[in-house]
């Protein structure tokens, strides 16, 4: 890899999810991967790629940044270690082996010292990291509140960001309060299903997701609101 083209990538995280993980993201998709906000919710239909986004977000700051430490949060281990698996495939897209730091379960270890950590979405495996430079809250409007909660000193010492990624599932919870209540500071992204290019329309007009509830309210746009 040229120095200069590795510079450029490094400006450039849409670039860099295509040329270097081969990733393609669509417009919307692109808009996140551009936005340098610090706090970022992700309210988004099933099969939108929240998920792959996330994945590629932090392989990007993984790679960029050495010695940094991104988690991921979800309700279950199993969600966890699905995320970092996609992320294990971006890295091999750029040469990395798989390989673990020692220390924990679910992790990814990078040449340049990052890492990338499953946490296990219990109160004794969520605890005892610091110099967090990026949080990924997974299906975070299922996520147990204490355990979010617990894990926000470690971002406010450290200054990392972090994104709330999720579907709906009701007004409670602090996915719901930071949508509606959290302030200027949260760049907004909420997708609905007659947004998403992978859905097909025949599937649209079926209403009612296949377990009972709606993919999203419809009739709404994509928005995103900046960070100020």
């Amino acid at each position: 890899m040229a120095p200069l083209l590795d510079i450029c990538h490094a400006l450039d995280p849409v670039a860099f999810a295509r040329e270097r993980l081969d990733f393609q993201p669509d417009p919307n998709q692109a808009l996140v991967l551009a936005s340098r906000s610090k706090q970022v919710i992700l309210n988004c239909t099933r099969q939108w790629g929240k998920s792959t986004l996330t994945a590629a977000q932090a392989v990007f700051t993984a790679w960029h940044e050495p010695e940094s430490l991104i988690l991921v949060m979800s309700p279950t281990e199993r969600q966890s270690g699905e995320l970092v698996r996609k992320a294990a495939a971006f890295l091999s897209r750029l040469g990395v082996k798989r390989r673990g730091d020692g220390g924990n379960k679910i992790s990814l270890l990078l040449p340049n010292r990052s890492r990338i950590v499953g946490l296990p979405g219990n109160e004794a495996g969520d605890r005892g990291f610091s110099g967090v430079r990026l949080l990924l809250v997974d299906e975070a409007s299922r996520v147990d509140e204490d355990l979010y909660l617990a894990m926000l000193p470690v971002l406010a010492v450290s200054g990392g960001d972090i994104w709330l990624i999720s579907t709906p599932f009701g007004r409670r919870g602090f996915f719901y309060r930071a949508w509606i209540e959290g302030g200027p500071g949260w760049q907004r992204v909420k997708v609905p299903a007659t947004e998403c290019p992978r859905i097909r329309p025949e599937n649209l007009a079926r209403g009612p997701h296949r377990h009972g509830r709606p993919l999203v309210p419809t009739g709404v746009s994509l928005r995103i609101r900046r960070q100020r």
